[in-house]
């Protein structure tokens, strides 16, 4: 082999070597995203989970206010009322499927 062969080999090998490298930073990079990617969806479904807990509360402090308000919510009050009756009403219906 000529000495310009050794040398485009070693620069060959060189750059090889330097790709392998890179390509090693690349997986260390996206493993540690991955594991990001995964604690951000934890807290999502975390803060998810809360605001469904506090729009129940919300509902249930709403609908106790409304039955505990003077006559003139009297209306407001049979409407909510009807509502969580029917919303019974299904859930039976769909016990009794």
């Amino acid at each position: 082999m000529t000495e310009e062969g050794k040398e485009l080999l070693s620069k060959f090998e060189a750059r090889l070597r330097h790709l392998i490298y890179l390509q090693d930073e690349l997986k260390r990079k996206n493993a540690e995203l991955k594991q990001l990617l995964d604690l951000e969806i934890e807290a999502k479904t975390e803060l998810q989970a809360k605001y469904n807990n506090l729009q129940k509360d919300y509902k249930n402090l709403k609908f106790a206010t409304t039955i505990n308000l003077s006559g003139s919510d009297v209306k407001e009050t049979k409407l909510r009322i009807d509502s969580l009756v029917r919303e019974i009403d299904k859930c039976i219906a769909q016990l009794n499927e």
